[in-house]
């Protein structure tokens, strides 16, 4: 199991929305805005925290629905949440930040990328639905696309969770485990599935902004990956002026079953190494 460095957590109000949010601080170097995976929090960058703090002012959150962070119905879609990565950046003192945005994080950075490019100085993306048609795997394409939604309330969460994280090659260390089913408790994930539930609106519409989208973007993605395939990575790869595609050999959770490599690929990106 990679050894971990847990970021210190607050709480702070940004754009109106009460956020869980870790900051490095390093206000000298370039910024750094992590956005959490789903069903993750924060902690999921716990494996690289140490590594990218090296090079970098880091200023992770919790995604407002996901984690600990509060909810509010207007954000939980990919365009809405892109405004408001925007927004964050401006209220954090971020300036001209990098985005390192995997998983359901992808479709949002994307679209702030799109409306707000003066902001961004690039975008690390990847492991989220992207392609159109959708291309999804169990379980998240039920997530997507069953008509019942009640169900997945009658389930138990921390089963869900559990079910999911337990695909992570090497494990993840007890405390994190923990953090996830807590953000995750009652209600909490049948709610935030409300944001990927927009994909099948959404993501044609990104799809129309990606051949215009200037910001460099790399897309990271696992080989392996059955949760988000790797036809979405190529999509994007397909129809981004200026971006790579970095595939690594791990599942969906990359960033925590392969660190190291996760990490070398976003230095690369904010030290100018690529482009």
């Amino acid at each position: 199991m990679p050894t971990t460095t847990m970021p210190k957590v607050s709480f702070e109000t940004f754009a109106g929305v009460r956020i869980r949010y870790a900051d490095s601080g390093n206000p000298e170097d370039p910024a750094v805005l992590l956005t959490s995976p789903w069903p993750e929090s924060l902690h999921a960058f716990a494996p690289m925290w140490a590594s990218l703090s090296a090079h970098a002012r880091l200023f992770a959150v919790d995604l407002p629905g996901f984690g600990a962070s509060e909810r509010r119905e207007d954000l939980l879609s990919p365009r809405a949440m892109g405004d408001f990565l925007v927004q964050l950046i401006s209220e954090g003192g971020l300036g001209t930040a990098h985005l390192v945005a995997p998983d359901v994080g992808t479709a949002a950075a994307l679209f702030a990328a799109a409306s707000r490019p003066e902001r961004i100085a690039s975008a690390i993306v990847g492991t989220g639905g992207a392609a159109v048609p959708i291309q999804l795997g169990e379980p998240l394409a039920s997530w997507v696309l069953d008509p019942d939604v009640d169900k997945y309330r009658a389930m138990d969460p921390r089963v869900i969770v559990n079910t999911a994280v337990d695909t992570i090659t090497g494990g993840i260390p007890d405390d994190i485990r923990a953090d996830y089913l807590a953000c995750y408790d009652g209600d909490r994930f049948a709610d935030s599935m409300r944001y990927v539930r927009t994909y099948p609106e959404e993501l044609p519409v990104l799809a129309g902004l990606l051949p215009h989208i200037t910001v460099p973007v790399t897309i990271i993605n696992g080989r392996h990956d059955r949760v988000v395939p790797l036809a979405n990575a190529e999509f994007l790869d397909e129809r981004l002026p200026t971006s790579r595609l970095v595939i690594i050999d791990a599942g969906h959770f990359v960033w925590e079953e392969a660190p190291a490599e996760y990490a070398s690929a976003v230095i690369d990106s904010i030290t100018g190494g690529w482009p």
